[in-house]
């Protein structure tokens, strides 16, 4: 029989070796699969034994397939009567194209149809069709004028085997799929390491092997080891297979090998090894930890703490040792420590004979182990690009680093020179002395600049702190163009002790590896915290694009912040920090930005000084109600906050509650600004002094269709807000668009013009980017005096305001609609007025606007 097993793209290697083990023949090594020949039985070990393949299938016919009816015949030609099994469903799926067959699902139909006439005429049944859980698979292949097509012998995919208690335990965490746990595995020779026969030596000094999980993440890698060790069958719990509805299913071998199985899995018992996990991150800990509890593995896995010297003492002696580490999710504000242990590890006189493999995203695990690997394998779990990383042991290394640099080099063997190229001796780390006593292990020797850099503004910016009150502020702003990143510094209040550093990366530009700017910013990770006295875990890493669009602040990924948030926003327990007197709550965990924006500080205060003459506060695109805030502190009467967002109004009420400003006076309001704008127009609903604060881009699909850009829609904003204004009130604008500029004639052409106060709120610890914000008084004035402000001529007034005197005149024509000519009746057909043309009349508020 012919047999294959699919695999992902990577795996094609080690899966060939694999079946090789297992005694199968003729193993060949094709893209995303391996072939073999043999009778029943291999393709049942295949399948029983397998930890790399997808899945096995069984080839049932190759022929000739340039048409429709080629297909057609072919598949009729195959005596389905002796190989589905009476009653069983059936499903075909096709992979592949020729000339004339094009689409997938009709050649699957195609396919089918001669399936079920042939058992139709055959066993006077046509057999049914279950598309989603089958008792027959078949896959049609098609490539160019052939086609061939096979029985999937496993059901459902081989790495489906997670036992069921830990799929539960690990829902919605990151847990390694097994397949790819095993490869990682395979990679090190654990499989070896487990088979390996304890010496005299090994029983006296108490020597066992040893597997060191350096960054367990959701315990993938951990229950795929027991496993190994355990010499269990992966498919032995299994409980439906796919050649279950195949005629040639021998039920009695099949159990005659689950009962081999079950023997060595009996046999295994007497092996000893020991488990070391651990991980930098003490959520990815605790999950494992649950990970293998619930799998019932705990006696296998000894966790304990992410310290090199804690993880040897839990080693114990060893009789051969292995280290590995899936980073693919490892926060990057841990990264840095969670390399650095990696290659503390490496480098421990215990584990010289110990290779390394590494499932990582970045590239990096080379610059903490100061040494090339000695191959990588590009792989794609959960469809992202990933590479696995090996590298050999040291002892290794420095053997075939001497083979490949001695005199006689030509005469040692070829695959010790290539070894040799690929895995050369390492270098020593790098390492920074920051005044400590403790010395900081770096990927870049250039990271001392940045550290004495970091060191002098830490010390500026703390006297400046405490001369003016401050107590979050900006501490480094890529001062050293190399070290791209803005680094902010918040300090908690007394209700919520603490000290929290918040690191965003600025993207590279093109022209800069990748790879050397990934390692610049985690070594800003490992150095910021150490310089600036902020414990590790109070750390957080956010990315933030500059380009002449300015940031887009949006959520970070997923984290606490999901369907729930908005129920939870008021109650939830997030850090309290001070400003101007006023107590604030910061989310440092889900969003780019926290809840305040410490440019706005001195503009904050500045509201609140204004606030002191007005009785009226308007607050649009308020984000978390900061502002709100400081002018009810200022001494307004109302206060009106308008954002789309529920959970920023949540947050803003809270924000409010928080500093004692409550009642009814305090109204905030959930609606597309712009539209909210248009309404209150038509109300008498007027306000002293609004502030304005809007993103420089949105495409909420709150919108609707529409989308905001702030140098596209400024004009429209301003005009609106101009007409909100009470007599001799204003507003205050802002936006963080670098590269903002205000189209004053227009807006003169409205009436609104524009005094430049950007300067004058830039704060100290931002004075390194002028271009951090942009801010502007707004007054409304008539329109021939903001005309004459801005520069416009006498003749372009006076014809301006001819245009609003006589706006009908000035229309340009368009064409009559036909309902018009009609007569009296409109759009509709009724008679009646559409909608569009009556003006709204919405009043949100209780009390009306005082004075005149």
């Amino acid at each position: 029989m012919e047999f294959y097993a699919s695999c992902p793209e990577g795996f094609e290697s080690a899966l060939a070796d694999e079946l090789k083990r297992l005694g199968l023949s003729h193993v060949r090594r094709l893209k995303g699969r391996a072939a073999f020949e043999g009778e029943l039985e291999e393709g049942y070990r295949a399948c029983l034994w397998s930890r790399l393949a997808s899945r096995v299938f069984v080839v049932l016919g190759r022929f000739e397939a340039q048409d429709a009816d080629e297909l057609y015949d072919a598949v009729y030609d195959i005596a389905w009567e002796n190989i589905v099994r009476p009653g069983a469903t059936i499903a075909i799926t096709a992979r592949g194209v020729t000339e004339q067959l094009r689409n997938t699902r009709f050649s699957a139909l195609r396919a089918k149809d001669a399936l079920c006439d042939r058992l139709a005429e055959t066993t006077g049944r046509r057999a049914d069709v279950d598309a989603t859980d089958p008792d027959v698979h078949l896959l049609l292949a098609l490539r160019q004028r052939r086609a061939s097509i096979s029985l999937d012998l496993s059901g459902d995919p081989l790495f489906k085997r997670l036992p069921p208690a830990a799929t539960r335990a690990g829902e919605g965490a990151h847990v390694l799929r097994p397949d790819y746990a095993a490869l990682v595995l395979a990679q090190v020779g654990w499989t070896a390491l487990c088979e390996r026969e304890l010496t005299a030596d090994d029983y006296e000094n108490e020597a066992l092997p040893a597997l060191i999980d350096a960054s367990c993440a959701g315990g993938g890698l951990l229950l795929e080891a027991v496993n190994i060790l355990a010499d269990r069958a992966p498919g032995a719990a299994r409980e439906h297979w796919g050649f279950e509805g195949w005629q040639l299913h021998d039920a009695a071998l099949w159990e005659q090998l689950l009962a081999e199985a079950r023997e060595r899995e009996t046999a295994a018992r007497e092996r000893q090894a020991r488990i070391v996990a651990v991980d930098i991150d003490p959520a990815a800990r605790k999950t494992a930890e649950r990970m293998v509890k619930c799998a019932g593995y705990k006696r296998f896995v000894d966790f304990c703490a992410a310290k090199p010297t804690t993880v040897l003492d839990h080693a114990g002696a060893v009789a051969g040792a292995a280290v590995v580490a899936d980073t693919t999710e490892t926060p990057l504000s841990l990264m840095h420590d969670a390399m650095t242990l990696v290659g503390e590890l490496r480098r421990a006189p215990e584990l010289t004979a110990a290779p390394v493999a590494a499932l990582t995203r970045d590239g990096l695990m080379a610059r903490a182990l100061h040494a090339e690997p000695a191959r990588s394998i590009a792989v794609m779990p959960n469809n992202e690009e990933a590479t696995i990383e090996v590298w050999l042991s040291l002892d290794h290394a420095a053997a075939a680093f001497e083979a490949a640099t001695s005199a006689d080099a030509e005469e040692q063997a070829a695959d010790t020179e290539n070894e040799a190229a690929n895995a050369p001796m390492p270098e020593p780390a790098a390492t920074l002395d920051l005044g400590d006593g403790k010395p900081l292990p770096v990927l870049i020797p250039e990271s001392e600049q940045f550290a004495n850099r970091l060191r002098k503004n830490a010390r500026l910016r703390r006297k400046w702190a405490k001369r003016e009150g401050v107590s979050c502020y900006r501490v480094y702003d890529a001062d050293l163009p190399d070290y791209s990143a803005a680094i902010d510094l918040y300090e908690g209040c007394s209700q919520t002790p603490g000290r929290w550093l918040v690191i965003a990366e600025y993207a590279a530009p093109k022209t800069i590896d990748p790879a050397l700017a990934q390692a610049r910013m985690l070594d800003i990770l490992a150095i910021a915290p150490r310089v600036l006295d902020v414990p590790a875990e109070h750390v957080h890493a956010k990315a933030r694009i500059r380009s002449r669009g300015g940031s887009q602040y949006g959520k970070q990924g997923a984290g606490k912040g999901g369907s729930g948030e908005r129920a939870n926003i008021a109650r939830r327990r997030l850090p309290l920090i001070e400003e101007g007197g006023l107590t604030f709550a910061v989310n440092f965990d889900d969003y780019l930005d926290v809840g305040i924006f410490l440019d706005h500080r001195v503009t904050r205060n500045l509201v609140r000084e204004h606030a002191k003459q007005a009785r009226r506060f308007l607050n649009l695109f308020a984000y978390t109600g900061t502002a709100t805030c400081y002018a009810a502190d200022g001494g307004v009467e109302e206060t009106v906050t308008v954002d789309l967002s529920n959970t920023y109004l949540d947050w803003a009420e809270r924000n409010m509650r928080q500093n004692g400003f409550v009642g009814p006076q305090h109204h905030f309001v959930r609606d597309d600004v712009l539209a909210w704008i248009r309404d209150q127009r038509q109300t008498r609903n007027r306000w002293d002094l609004i502030f304005v604060d809007p993103p420089t881009f949105s495409n909420s699909s709150k919108m609707g269709r529409r989308t905001w850009d702030v140098q596209r829609d400024h004009v429209e904003l301003l005009a609106g807000v101009s007409r909100l204004l009470a007599q001799g009130g204003h507003a205050i604008f802002s936006c963080n668009l670098r590269g903002f500029r205000p189209e004053t004639r227009k807006l003169a052409r409205a009436g609104v013009v524009l005094e430049d106060i950007t300067a004058q709120t830039i704060p100290e610890d931002f004075a390194r980017n002028q271009k951090v914000h942009h801010c502007y008084i707004v007054r409304r004035l008539p329109i021939e005096d903001a005309m004459a402000e801005v520069g416009f001529s006498a003749e372009e007034i006076a014809e301006r305001t001819e245009e609003l005197r006589n706006p009908e005149a000035h229309k340009p024509r368009t064409a009559v609609p036909a309902h018009a000519q009609a007569g009296d009746r409109g759009p509709r057909g009724d008679g009646k007025p559409t909608c569009a043309g009556k003006p709204k009349k919405k009043k949100f508020y209780a009390s009306k606007p005082k004075g005149k």
